[in-house]
């Protein structure tokens, strides 16, 4: 492991820090790390070094206002040791770990965003969108209040949340892009499973039958169209009693469907192939570029 790096934890100790500290490459996280994580790390690192950026910032923050049931923000694991040694051995400079008093100080700054004032690809898709409410609200709450705090030129957000990391991006765009947002590929485990703090909670049984979920992407990017693509991912889960809450082929970038939308955006961001499962009581998410060449039918 590394060597120990300062975890700042309050709104002065970060913003001496980043008074003293100008050009910073961050990635945001609600800790729980694991080699996924770490490997978002080193690009940030990797970033820092070849633009000559003074720090690279991790923050470790389980976020309440993205959580639309509060027993899953309860359970959330808490590992800030080994969270913190984990930064410091993939490249990190600093940790903050804020108390959500030092996020949200005020009740202004708690005050999320309207479905109006969001992104269109946070709300129109019917994906997380659909199934969890008030999720990207909280998301591009948090977000921005971390961008407040830590001011980076440019900040890594993993692909695996690809959902996610549209909104971000639409999110830093309608804000001036400021902020530039780096996608980093997905971390799969030796069986093709992409890693996950959820992943700890299958049984032994789940998590060989959680392997189904990446396999059916697979299966769905040698279909020569999206609307097969859709029903052999939807089967494949089923098999193995994984119940989708989605299984679609959709635009990368608005993760839309619609005829018109996809023929105007088709050519510059490709295809998506995207799946959300409930495996007991444990929901796991993963999608992979989906390179058929006819579009979904609207």
């Amino acid at each position: 492991m590394g060597e120990p790096i300062p975890i700042l934890r309050t709104t002065d100790q970060i913003g001496r820090w980043r008074a003293s500290n100008p050009g910073t490459a961050f990635v945001p996280t609600m800790g729980a790390l694991h080699e996924g994580h770490a490997a978002l790390v080193q690009q940030a690192a990797a970033l820092a070094r070849d633009r000559g950026l003074a720090s690279v910032c991790v923050s470790i923050f389980v976020n309440p206002t993205q959580f639309d049931d509060p027993r899953d923000y309860e359970r959330y694991p808490k590992t800030l040791d080994a969270d913190v040694a984990l930064c410091a051995a993939a490249g990190a400079t600093v940790v903050i770990a804020p108390e959500v008093a030092a996020v949200y100080p005020t009740p202004r700054s708690r005050a999320k965003p309207t479905e109006d004032d969001l992104p269109r690809v946070a709300t129109a898709p019917l994906l997380e969108d659909a199934h969890r409410p008030g999720h990207f609200a909280g998301v591009v709450l948090v977000v921005s209040r971390l961008f407040e705090m830590v001011a980076p030129s440019v900040s890594v957000f993993g692909e695996k949340d690809w959902q996610q990391l549209q909104v971000v991006r639409a999110m830093a765009a309608a804000q001036g892009g400021r902020v530039e947002i780096v996608p980093g590929p997905t971390v799969r485990e030796r069986d093709g499973m992409a890693m996950s703090s959820r992943n700890r909670f299958l049984s032994k049984d789940e998590r060989e039958r959680a392997r189904a979920i990446s396999l059916s992407l697979a299966a769905a990017g040698r279909c020569a169209d999206a609307d097969e693509a859709e029903r052999v991912m939807d089967r494949m889960l089923r098999e193995a009693a994984i119940v989708p809450d989605y299984a679609v082929v959709r635009d990368a970038t608005t993760l839309e469907r619609e005829g018109r939308v996809l023929a105007r955006n088709a050519g510059a961001s490709g295809w998506r192939a995207i799946i959300t499962g409930r495996l007991g009581s444990v929901r796991l998410l993963d999608n992979a570029a989906w390179p058929g060449p006819t579009r979904p039918r609207a």
